[in-house]
């Protein structure tokens, strides 16, 4: 079993296949949908009848597909886990199995190498989030990773009993103690969230708070988090941790959201003025191919078949020659797959976006390059 993280992918993404094909199965186990073990082995049985299809004889890739449909026929613990990703070449003797605590699509994938978009898309969609919640008297700092809390700090600085109880004029005796313990409280929040920080680190930030202490908190913020600083939730301190975590999720989500228009609107820049970007899967694959690429975009759920050369590598829309080496290619189901995990294999930056229209008009997949 594997944690997944980007090194984890490429480390995934690295291996192939030296006597047989490598299947992947990603199947959905979400009991939010499927309440019933029932229905998890009926979506099982869904996408390996497809898949023992496309094995087509193949003595490792039938065992692989047994050995799938084992693992999940002996249990899953469905409390934190929502999706599988598995990993099988039984004649190389390779077999991992990665739990996620987000959904997938179930699909099954047979090529050279591990199938590995998912993940590459989870990761990007999920990085670590830093959230601190504050009011004038508590602070609650929490990271997810993934959407699972991983970190937690908790904090409440009482206010003076007597304050309450004093009337009118008493009380405004006292706002100038008040407003400099609720900064000290501020300053003791920020500090707090900037240790957690430096203990775990974390891709994005977030705070909730009252809207007039906003300002004051957020300028006693380190300036690394205030670089890492996405948009306020509306959540009280008191809330609780699904509630928290649901909110910083959305926010995540938004945030990858433009990263991804960013990204896309680049590419469509460097294409326009044939300047380092080419974009349409032949072009694509032609640069990866050559290790010309620097980023790539695939439009999420892109599929298409192809072809792949065994003796150098190539990937390309059309075969059965190589244009390179002209050696017989073989047929791949799913050669923007196969694209991926070459992108991976060469350290290329990839991004999976997500109803990106600007990317749809180009092609659905596009690469900046190098050169």
């Amino acid at each position: 079993m594997v944690a997944i993280n980007e090194d984890a992918i490429r480390t995934l993404a690295s291996f192939r296949g030296k006597r047989a094909p490598v299947t992947t199965c990603y199947l959905n186990v979400d009991g939010r949908s499927m309440a019933r073990p029932r229905e998890v082995e009926i979506e099982l049985e869904r996408v390996l009848r497809d898949a023992r299809r496309r094995a087509n004889g193949t003595a490792s890739v039938a065992r692989d597909l047994d050995r799938i449909e084992a693992y999940v026929h002996r249990g899953i613990d469905r409390s934190r886990t929502k999706g599988l990703a598995m990993f099988s070449c039984s004649d190389d003797g390779f077999w991992e199995v990665v739990p996620l605590p987000v959904t997938v699509r179930s699909r099954v994938v047979i090529g050279s190498g591990p199938a590995v978009s998912q993940l590459e898309r989870m990761v990007h969609e999920l990085d670590s989030f830093g959230v601190l919640l504050a009011d004038r008297q508590r602070l609650r700092m929490f990271v997810f990773q993934m959407g699972e809390l991983t970190d937690h700090t908790e904090q409440v600085d009482e206010l003076p009993r007597d304050y309450d109880a004093k009337g009118e004029k008493d009380v405004g005796d006292h706002h100038g103690h008040l407003d400099a313990l609720t900064s000290r409280h501020l300053r003791d929040a920020a500090a707090a969230a900037f240790a957690v920080y430096q203990k775990r680190g974390f891709e994005h930030f977030t705070i909730g708070c009252p809207d007039a202490l906003v300002a004051e908190l957020e300028s006693h913020l380190h300036p690394y988090l205030r670089d890492r600083l996405a948009p306020r939730i509306a959540v009280e301190p008191a809330a609780g941790v699904e509630q928290i975590r649901q909110a910083a999720m959305e926010v995540e989500l938004a945030v990858d959201r433009r990263a991804e228009a960013v990204e896309v609107d680049r590419l469509r820049s460097a294409v326009a003025t044939n300047q380092r970007g080419v974009n349409g899967l032949s072009a694509t694959l032609a640069a990866l191919s050559d290790k010309r690429v620097q980023t790539l975009l695939v439009s999420d759920g892109y599929s298409e078949s192809g072809w792949r050369c065994e003796p150098c590598g190539r990937l390309t829309t059309m075969g059965r020659s190589c244009p390179s080496c002209e050696q017989a290619m073989e047929p791949v189901d799913d050669v923007v797959e196969e694209a991926l995990d070459m992108a991976l294999s060469q350290s290329c930056r990839v991004r999976l976006c997500v109803d990106n229209a600007d990317l749809d008009v180009l092609g659905r997949v596009g690469a900046v390059l190098h050169y």
